[in-house]
């Protein structure tokens, strides 16, 4: 899954992409992780970082490295269920306009969500 989502103002834009690698079934009982790839688009940041329920939301966990062409990425092998995470751009954070939804955390607040399958 794919997309991608331009800005005309300066703001960071967000997107998302996932797929599997490997010769590895997607999913068995020995395969109950997914590689994940994460994309934002924040061409004027000075650093972004990925936050969620699979980091504690901890902004110093997982960073993303800037692309030649402005977006940040990482890449990670997550469980199989929803995830709930935002973008964490120069200390702010900021939802992925294209996630598959939102959620509420446990302050109330929204978050993206996610799923890997």
């Amino acid at each position: 899954m794919k997309s991608t989502l331009q800005s005309n103002h300066n703001q960071p834009v967000a997107s998302t992409e996932s797929n599997s690698v490997g010769p590895l079934p997607r999913y068995s009982a020995r395969r109950n992780l997914h590689h994940t790839i994460f994309f934002c688009h924040a061409p004027h940041a000075n650093q972004v970082a990925l936050i969620g329920d699979f980091n504690d939301w901890d902004p110093n966990t997982t960073p993303m490295a800037k692309q030649p062409d402005g977006r940040w990425m990482v890449a990670l092998e997550l469980s199989h269920v929803y995830h709930h995470y935002l973008f964490w751009f120069d200390g702010k954070s900021m939802l992925d306009p294209n996630a598959a939804g939102e959620a509420r955390n446990t302050r109330n607040e929204p978050v993206s969500l996610r799923a890997i399958s």
